[in-house]
Order: C-alpha cells, then structure tokens, then sequence
C-alpha cells in the first residue's frame, strides 16, 4: 500500500498517468491495477505509517514491468511526474533490460522497465 495524503486525487492521477483501473474505493483507501499488478493506495491515519511528505523522504520504490517503458515513462511526465531517468539499455544476467523512472507527485519513486526479467 503506498501511502499518500489524498487517495482520491492520487486515484486520479494514477488512473490518468498510468493507466490505472478501480477495483475498489474506500474513500481513504482506493484498490487500483495497473495492468494485472494491484496497488492499493490509502492514506496514513496516525496508524503506524507516513506520506513521503511526512516523513521527508522517499518511502518505497514501486518496480513497474511493461511491454513500452519508454510510453509509460513518457505519460507518467507528461502528467506530472519528475523523471528520475530516461529509459535506457542496462546489461544484465539475461541479457539487456530497458528501465527508466520517475518520482510520482506523492514522492514515490517508480522504475518501469521491460518484462525481460520476467522470463
């Protein structure tokens, strides 16, 4: 669960930046996916956790596998996001691994790559 002040406005942006689909809206906590990946947002209620604004630093990186990274990072920014780094070939054990990221508006860092470690 990532943890962000307005589950209803990150609900949007996530819907509008990456495609996401509601499963389930609790009002405070919001049941999303991504493709076939769930990711629940909600937000902190002095209940043991805290927004990367709170605690004043990132809390989680979110590792995100998609068929185009380069398209995913492209609307990610185009809808906000600040780029951590471009999309680009990393050599890895089971050959090239295209990843890139962002930092989404609620300070959670995303990488997005290609399925290849996957396989």
């Amino acid at each position: 669960m990532l943890a962000v002040p307005d589950a209803q406005a990150a609900a949007r942006w996530y819907q509008d930046a990456l495609g996401a689909t509601t499963m389930w809206d609790l009002g405070s906590v919001v049941g999303l996916r991504i493709g076939a990946a769930p990711l629940i947002i909600g937000e902190p209620a002095a209940n043991g956790w805290s927004t990367p604004g709170d605690a004043s630093t990132t809390t989680v990186r979110v590792e995100l596998f998609a068929p185009d990274p380069d398209s995913v990072l492209a609307r990610a920014v185009g809808a906000g996001a600040v780029s951590h780094h471009d999309v680009s070939d990393h050599r890895m054990p089971w050959g090239i691994h295209r990843q890139g990221g962002f930092v989404d508006p609620f300070g959670h860092v995303w990488f997005v790559g290609d399925h290849s470690p996957l396989r």
